[in-house]
């Protein structure tokens, strides 16, 4: 699934984010998903249609639409909205949105025939590297520049710095179209209950892991596909405690980066936490969502690291009067060089529009259609997390005490927002899950994850077959 969320000015929102593996770590690979495939064939017209004000792309007539959305925590019945409208709007067109949970797998093949689907939605852990196929993407300013059905310019209408993921080398080859807030989940009504408050550094976490242990709970649960869950919640912290240097090192591959003496001092305090039995055992051989169910419907943990479509991938197994809520990651200490404040969050769900697809006309107007303010609205309406587009919600949060905790953080965090991309984009999430794993198990010094992880970072940044990306 993927995900991102909010009202927020950023400040270097996501520097480059190549969707080469979306994680769902940090979304969308984990998200909860349905199989599906697909179409094979598109059967759309390739004849252009007129253009005008309300069809800026020329939609042609009686054509059909194929796109193939990723089925992940955030499902695709948000896309089939937006199909919908689209079918209104233009009379006699027909949009077919077909699920997939393997988009690499089952579109590589059609982009090699030069069959490929008119838009799709290029998430989850099979994504396909936007580098392979950068090429046959269209460049989607046009749709940015163009109207909403509302009748506002598109870009005009979105969040600041959402753009960013999707552009390579000048070229808008993706829009993103979830907001993701990553962030440290707790029930409000369990800590209103006890007296508690969301740590605000590692030893704060570690004195409210104490007081979880009086009343028979545990800090944290973990599930083994998620157990990266702990790494990106360990490198917001670091990033946090020790500034963006700590974030150009990981990026950039550099020989010491999980050396770093921020990343050091958050490596320890978790250790800590692991030795002092706070986390939940058994992760390692608990299936994702299990866990997560450990914490929000049985409550045996009290805490969980995720990004913001937690909400909507665990809706069906969460306790009454739960109250999920969202608090900034910790630092390491109450003088990092971030406030505490600052945040981890991204956009993210990529939808790109393939130049060979036999409807390209269709594709920019179905993704054109899925930013107008209703479809948004919709989005954030169903799936409890904001999209790009701004003013889509309410003060209440539809109701949602996650969303509202999202709305307030990003606006307590201000500039203070970064994100990265550098285990996306070259694919280490599958072997640092065998670390994490390890290491959250109690088997694993700080001493030997940071060895094992500086080893998955070499080898990627010692291939010369592997194209790197410098971030600055």
């Amino acid at each position: 699934m993927t995900m991102d969320s909010k009202p927020l000015a950023r400040r270097q929102f996501l520097r480059f984010a190549l969707a080469a593996a979306a994680v769902a770590p940090l979304g969308g690979a984990l998200a909860s998903c349905a199989a599906g495939g697909g179409s094979s064939s598109s059967g759309a017209s390739s004849a252009a249609g007129s253009v005008s004000a309300d069809n800026p792309f020329g939609v042609a007539a009686n054509s059909t639409v194929d796109a193939v959305i990723f089925n992940g925590g955030y499902g695709i019945d948000y896309v089939q909205f937006a199909a919908d409208k689209m079918q209104q709007v233009h009379s006699g067109v027909t949009v077919k949105v077909s699920p997939s949970t393997k988009i690499a797998q089952e579109l590589q093949p059609r982009f090699v025939a030069g069959n490929p689907p008119d838009m799709i939605d290029n998430s989850g852990a099979g994504a396909i590297g936007v580098n392979t196929i950068i090429d046959q993407l269209e460049d989607l300013t046009s749709v940015i520049d163009a109207n909403n059905l509302e009748g506002t310019k598109i870009r005009d209408t979105l969040f600041g710095g959402v753009l960013e993921p999707g552009t390579y080398s000048g070229k808008l080859a993706a829009i993103n179209y979830a907001l993701t807030v990553y962030a440290l989940w707790y029930s409000a009504s369990l800590f209103e209950q006890n007296g508690w408050t969301p740590p605000k550094t590692w030893d704060e976490a570690y004195a409210l892991g104490q007081k979880a242990k009086d009343k028979g709970k545990y800090l944290f649960v973990w599930g083994k596909e998620a157990a990266t869950y702990y790494q990106t919640l360990a490198i917001a912290s670091a990033i946090k405690e020790g500034g963006d240097e700590v974030r150009l090192s990981l990026e950039n591959l550099k020989p010491d980066s999980w050396s770093q003496p921020a990343v050091q001092s958050v490596f320890t305090a978790m250790k800590k936490i692991i030795d002092a039995g706070m986390f939940k055992p058994g992760g390692s051989g608990t299936q994702f969502t299990a866990a997560q169910a450990q914490w929000s419907n049985d409550q045996d943990a009290i805490l969980y690291p995720s990004g913001s479509w937690i909400e909507n991938e665990m809706k069906k197994q969460t306790k009454d009067g739960f109250k999920m809520t969202g608090a900034p990651e910790p630092t390491a200490t109450s003088g990092s060089k971030m406030p505490y404040e600052a945040l981890h969050s991204a956009a993210g769900e990529p939808f790109v529009v393939p130049t060979q697809g036999k409807n390209m006309a269709g594709g920019k107007e179905l993704l054109r259609v899925m930013l107008s303010k209703d479809a948004a609205t919709n989005f954030a309406k169903t799936k409890l997390a904001p999209t790009v587009v701004k003013g889509t919600v309410p003060e209440d949060g539809f109701g949602s005490t996650a969303l509202v905790s999202q709305s307030k953080m990003l606006e307590a965090a201000g500039q203070n927002i970064f994100s990265w991309q550098f285990v996306d984009y070259y694919g280490m999430n599958t072997d640092q899950l065998v670390v994490w794993n390890s290491f959250l198990d109690g088997k694993l010094a700080v001493a030997d994850l940071t060895k094992k992880l500086q080893e998955i970072t070499d080898k990627v940044a010692n291939d010369s077959s592997v194209k790197k990306i410098e971030i600055k």
